[in-house]
């Protein structure tokens, strides 16, 4: 599984207390360092369910500088997409991602639904 995550978050680092806590293991991978490509996003916006929107950091500062709530209704997903890829931190985290779910942001029900169990 891996963790996809800012160290300085600190919804980020309730998650990872709470995978540790939960003897979840994972790989650790510091969004920011090692942002996510387009490829990687299309695929686990695919196996998350979720609309792509919720794959945006909406409290995030340049999310609110790129005047993005006004901006993203108008893009295609391939656009949202790429645009996501050019900076971690437009990106909503911590994301989970395993071999069939990803998780995006820090729902502790959600989390204990899907991971507890594994």
């Amino acid at each position: 599984m891996l963790l996809i995550e800012y160290p300085k978050c600190s919804t980020c680092r309730k998650a990872k207390k709470w995978l540790d806590d939960h003897g979840v293991a994972y790989t650790d991978r510091h969004i920011k360092e090692e942002n996510p490509t387009a490829e990687e996003l299309q695929l686990w916006h695919q196996k998350s369910g979720l609309p792509l929107k919720r794959f945006f950091n909406t409290s995030g500062i340049q999310y609110r500088e790129l005047g993005l709530k006004e901006k993203l209704p108008t893009m295609s997903e391939q656009e949202q997409t790429a645009l996501l890829a050019t900076d971690g931190m437009l990106v909503k985290r911590p994301l989970v991602v395993g071999e069939d779910f990803v998780l995006v942001g820090f729902k502790e029900s959600e989390w204990e639904e899907k991971l507890a169990a594994r």
